[in-house]
């Protein structure tokens, strides 16, 4: 079996937050999904769980942050282009996410940034390696 990622959030509104992650362009899985909770997919190998607090809290051994004024992780997807970053972040705002930073460029990295209606951070980037500094500066 591949090695898999799956990244568990609570929502306050699992319906909601699943057609905000749709239009990011993660797809559904019906199999693993119910009233209290969506299982969506990003990739093959990479799924997000969305759950109701209180399915979260079923699982959890201690108590679920409040990610609109603390931040509990950052989640990052790697894109194929900048484009696609524009895109997908576009859309995130579109769905009702918001920008909290502007765009950064790292020369070889460009990404943004979108939080979700519960303040969960995601880090959408475009990486070009053959563009990474080979030289590290002197300090």
């Amino acid at each position: 079996m591949a090695k898999q990622i799956f990244i568990n959030l609570a929502v306050k509104d699992v319906n909601r937050s699943m057609e905000f992650y749709t239009k990011m362009g993660f797809g559904n899985n019906p199999q693993f999904s119910d009233d209290t909770a969506k299982c969506m997919v990003w990739s093959e190998d990479i799924f997000l769980m969305i759950m109701t607090h209180e399915k979260f809290a079923s699982f959890a051994t201690k108590p679920i942050a409040d990610t609109k004024t603390g931040l509990a992780g950052l989640f990052s997807l790697s894109l194929d282009n900048l484009d696609e970053v524009n895109s997908v972040t576009e859309a995130a705002l579109n769905a009702g996410g918001t920008e909290p930073v502007e765009i950064r460029d790292y020369g070889f990295m460009q990404q943004r940034t979108i939080e979700d209606f519960d303040g969960h951070t995601w880090e959408l980037f475009y990486m070009d390696v053959t563009k990474f500094p080979t030289e590290q500066p002197a300090e």
